[in-house]
């Protein structure tokens, strides 16, 4: 009799998350047809039902729910013993993936890549830009390696490391420039242009501005920091924008950027993994090059706003 495979347990449990066959197949890079029959398989083996079919959707049995739970802990166990092979054979190589958030990823990965390949020259990259939720269970799932997230984050069973701590910057209309800098509390009163709902940085900028996420106010959105800055080029609004995206951003619009009055709102950024990765001592040798490769892009930032100093 044919028994259980870590193939079937991937394949299910790219199914669990995905909640559809298409959805499931592409991230396992197989066909839907190859996907389906896997799936069959394993029910037969198990000689019970896992999903509940429907030409729309799929929803998994009481049993399927208990299974997928199960099944992850079984695929993590599995990626921690592949994990433990690699940390002693010496220096890292080998897949990597490392998840950033998408208001560091464009400033810090480019970058960064170049280091870790010149370092580590049997390092294969696997980065992934999501939004802190996604990166967060994909760690703990055993599906990224390590976070590059805001700290600060409440799951206990990932390790933190601080990589460096960056300030919101205003960016208003170039012809703006003259005047003076609003306060926290002036900016209430402003059309003031946010990311969608779901990323952090949102809710670090209402929180700027004491305006509650609930609140009935005309916030505008944008999908991107690129888009708020044209935005406000555009002269639609304001909006705050990390330090380190100065550089990218604003180059070319018709912006102009402008430090906020002390006490400056700044964000905390770290790195984060799983406090069982047996890759965790090679983890910390990354994060301190992660660390050393944000605050050179944080010097970059500052020579935009020429020789204004940086406050402590």
């Amino acid at each position: 009799m044919i028994g259980i495979s870590i193939k079937h347990l991937r394949y299910f449990d790219a199914l669990a998350r995905q909640g559809h066959f298409g959805r499931a197949a592409e991230a396992c890079s197989i066909s839907q047809p190859a996907l389906s029959l896997q799936i069959k398989e394993l029910e037969e083996i198990l000689g019970a039902k896992l999903v509940e079919r429907s030409s729309k959707q799929i929803r998994l049995t009481m049993l399927g729910e208990a299974f997928a739970l199960r099944g992850r802990d079984i695929l993590q166990a599995v990626e921690e013993l592949t994990d433990l092979a690699r940390a002693s054979r010496g220096p890292l190589a080998g897949r990597l993936r490392i998840g950033v958030i998408p208001t560091v990823a464009p400033y810090l990965l480019p970058r960064l890549i170049k280091e870790l390949v010149a370092r580590y020259p049997g390092i294969e990259l696997h980065p992934r830009e999501a939004l802190t939720r996604i990166l967060l269970e994909d760690l703990v799932g055993g599906r990224l390696d390590a976070a590059i997230v805001a700290l600060p984050i409440t799951e206990p069973s990932l390790a933190s490391f601080i990589l460096f701590e960056e300030e919101f910057v205003l960016v208003r209309p170039r012809d703006d420039a003259a005047k003076p800098v609003p306060s926290p509390s002036m900016l209430r009163e402003m059309r003031l242009l946010l990311l969608e709902e779901g990323h952090c940085f949102r809710e670090q900028a209402l929180e700027i501005c004491s305006i509650s996420s609930l609140a009935p106010r005309a916030l505008m959105e944008g999908s991107s920091l690129s888009t708020l800055v044209q935005m406000v080029g555009a002269g639609i609004g304001v909006t705050l924008i990390p330090e380190m995206a100065m550089p990218v951003e604003i180059r070319g619009a018709a912006v102009c950027v402008a430090r906020l009055d002390a006490p400056r709102p700044t964000r905390m950024i770290g790195m984060v993994w799983r406090k069982t990765n047996p890759l965790a001592d090679q983890l910390m040798e990354i994060a301190e090059m992660v660390r050393r490769v944000g605050l050179l892009a944080l010097e970059d930032a500052d020579s935009a706003f020429g020789p204004a100093p940086i406050a402590p």
